[in-house]
């Protein structure tokens, strides 16, 4: 998806793929996926999550990484405080204590400009993202996570010839692939069969949460 199919969605208020609560994958998954941090922790198209304020919350220094300044200034807002904005490469760098907001293009972030994260929450970013991009986002992550490091992965999975995305099908046979090497858990996965995604034409939608430990 170009960047300003996403800016578009963000300036009509078309943002209901954010929950009002940290998502229960996150919650859930806590103890194996953080248990023993803090941690550095990436969220990559993080938008205006409220998984920010549960991270931060609980002691962990937190990266998002978006493309939208209104998803920015709306985290800053409802934080508080008084932020500190300069430019690290391409990116807009705003840092409110433990928290760092990355604003750009998630494909542009690299381990001489942001260091190296411990862990990474990716909840629904690579099914956001056309089949042309999730090589080189997954090169990305793999690029900036340390070694040891873990990889929380929600993921959906769909007969895409009924429904276009985003959010497009990922199917764990594919994390497998761009994760080649890694541990690979498979933690649960749930069949949605009604609701918003049943509305638009898909009778089975595949809800997959894996953790996956980098070499």
């Amino acid at each position: 998806m170009e960047p300003e199919f996403w800016l578009k969605k963000w300036r009509a208020g078309q943002t209901g793929f954010h929950g009002a609560a940290p998502h229960d994958n996150l919650v859930e998954h806590n103890e194996k996926f953080l248990g023993d941090g803090p941690h550095r922790v990436l969220v990559p198209l993080c938008g205006k999550s409220f998984d920010l304020d549960w991270l931060l919350d609980r002691g962990h220094e937190v990266v998002g990484v978006e493309l939208s300044p209104l998803a920015i200034q709306e985290v800053v807002g409802r934080l508080g405080g008084t932020p500190q904005t300069d430019a690290v490469g391409p990116l807009k760098r705003t840092r409110l204590g433990p928290l760092t907001m990355l604003q750009g293009d998630v494909l542009t972030v690299t381990p001489e400009l942001l260091g190296h994260v411990d862990r990474i929450w990716d909840r629904a970013a690579l099914v956001a993202l056309p089949p042309s991009m999730r090589s080189h986002y997954t090169a990305t992550l793999k690029a900036l996570l340390r070694p040891q490091g873990l990889l929380l992965q929600n993921s959906f999975s769909y007969d895409q010839s009924k429904m276009s995305g985003p959010p497009f099908s990922v199917p764990q046979g594919e994390i497998a692939t761009h994760y080649a090497g890694w541990n690979i858990e498979l933690l649960n996965s749930h069949i949605l069969t009604e609701g918003k995604f049943a509305e638009r034409g898909v009778s089975e939608f595949l809800v997959s949460v894996a953790l996956l430990r980098k070499p």
